[in-house]
């Protein structure tokens, strides 16, 4: 789905687990570069190949992948996709690289973590989500690739006419948003869902602190919006400003 020049949607559907679960990365280009904002699931490789070819961005012209936060439907595919383009450059923040890098367990597979999201809950169940985490970890390869730049909020990334790093902790500590702003494009990540073109906050079942990730959303009310790309639920172009006081609290 195009949202500007130079901008597009990528929709990523697949049937997993017995329900079809769809994912919203960007893409982004201009005359120098062609970026993708986050890579999926594991195994979505030819679906990726596939939704660049239909934008007319055939993968092994991708220059750059900029990486949000590290859970395994936003990294999944990323080695795949670095392996099929030669010379492309991943990018994240300093404190999810050694997540993406495969140094340390992902945050919400270990115990801490599960306990942080399971807050509240029974100790029983706790509990069972911590054998859960411990047993898909046991289970599982985790993607891992190697991180080429770092950034920080606030930077400036000189990519595509100006790509600017708004720090939205929450969902993970380091979870990064991105202001695009030649279209006045907010690449939400996590920090924002979506449904049907409405805005929603973020994912309530996998965000670690939600009263922080509602807190980062006010970061947003200094950038003229135009549009939203929620990785949940897509473009959302109306009622954006109004949506981001109220979900936030701050209006």
């Amino acid at each position: 789905m195009r949202v500007a020049d130079g901008v597009e949607v990528l929709e990523i559907t697949q049937e997993m687990q017995g329900r079809t679960a769809t994912i919203c990365p960007a893409l982004l280009w201009d005359d120098r570069d062609v970026v993708l904002v986050d890579a999926g699931f594991p195994g979505q490789l030819e679906l990726f190949r596939a939704a660049m070819a239909r934008a007319g961005k055939p993968m092994d012209k991708l220059t750059k992948i900029v990486i949000t936060h590290h859970d395994l439907d936003h990294i999944g595919s990323l080695p795949e996709v670095v392996a099929a383009a030669p010379g492309v450059r991943v990018l994240a923040a300093e404190g999810e690289r050694p997540y993406i890098q495969g140094e340390r367990t992902p945050i919400k597979m270990t115990p801490e973590g599960v306990a942080q999201l399971t807050a509240g809950l029974p100790p029983e169940q706790v509990a069972e989500r911590q054998k859960a985490a411990a047993a898909r970890l046991a289970s599982m390869t985790l993607p891992k690739a190697r991180v080429d730049e770092v950034f920080k909020p606030g930077d400036e990334l000189p990519i595509c006419g100006g790509l600017v790093v708004i720090g939205t902790p929450g969902h993970t500590p380091d979870h990064i948003s991105l202001y695009h702003k030649p279209s006045r494009t907010l690449i939400a990540g996590d920090a924002l869902t979506a449904d049907n073109g409405r805005l929603n906050g973020p994912p309530t079942g996998p965000t670690l602190d939600m009263p922080h990730a509602l807190r980062s959303l006010r970061s947003f009310a200094s950038y003229d919006i135009a549009a939203v790309i929620a990785y949940h639920g897509g473009l959302v172009r109306a009622g954006i400003r109004e949506r981001l006081a109220e979900i936030s609290g701050s209006g």
